[in-house]
């Protein structure tokens, strides 16, 4: 769905955590226009996303972002985003999905479809990335206390001439907190190359998780 300057997205769920991840890894994964967001000294943040979209231009389709978390951009006149965030890596479970994150959004794309179960329990999800039966990664995320929430994201994506940032509206019920009660396995795969997987936090200090809601994406501007 979309108009002259908005684009929408449907979801029936969305799953985040935020880990430690070296600084060093952050800086080579990130444009030289872009800073990562340091939680300690040479410890930055990756962001690990998982959406169920369940209403969009291009149908139903399931959909993981790995990005390294950075500064937003202050607009006059604009709430500060909760987070910023340069996507390195998505996966998706439709090629068509794919084509249209990559043309309008320029978001760089691992280019097979994968597999991206959700699997929930008591107050817990459990979602589970694959490759053709090979694993990429396992992330758990707990709940907390709910409510209705619309926050604002920031995302940057590149292509090769260019540099982007765009605003994101989340709107659902909404659950986050640091109880490090997640977790996170990750695995050698194209995916998750530019990790050093054995110094990424295996748990997260912040969660996320929205329940059914509306996506939307202010239009995409250069800077």
């Amino acid at each position: 769905m979309s108009d002259s300057e908005n684009t929408y997205y449907g979801y029936d769920m969305c799953i985040g955590g935020y880990f430690e991840m070296p600084t060093a890894d952050a800086r080579k994964l990130l444009p030289s226009h872009l800073e990562p967001l340091e939680v300690q000294h040479e410890r930055s943040i990756l962001a690990i996303t998982a959406f169920h979209f369940n209403e969009s231009m291009v149908g139903e389709y399931d959909e993981i972002v790995l990005a390294v978390v950075v500064p937003p951009m202050v607009e006059p006149g604009k709430p500060l985003p909760k987070a910023a965030f340069f996507p390195f890596m998505v996966g998706t479970s439709t090629p068509e999905s794919r084509a249209h994150a990559i043309e309008r959004w320029h978001l760089p794309h691992y280019m097979k479809d994968v597999d991206i179960d959700f699997a929930e329990t008591d107050d817990e999800m459990v979602v589970t990335v694959s490759d053709e039966g090979q694993p990429v990664l396992e992330m758990t995320v707990t709940s907390h206390e709910r409510g209705a929430a619309a926050n604002t994201y920031m995302c940057f994506t590149v292509d090769p001439e260019d540099r982007f940032k765009v605003n994101i509206l989340m709107e659902a019920t909404h659950t986050e907190h640091e109880e490090e009660s997640g977790s996170l396995t990750l695995h050698e795969h194209p995916m998750t190359e530019g990790l050093t997987i054995d110094d990424v936090n295996s748990y997260p200090f912040r969660e996320e998780w929205y329940g059914k809601g509306l996506q939307t994406f202010d239009k995409m501007v250069n800077f």
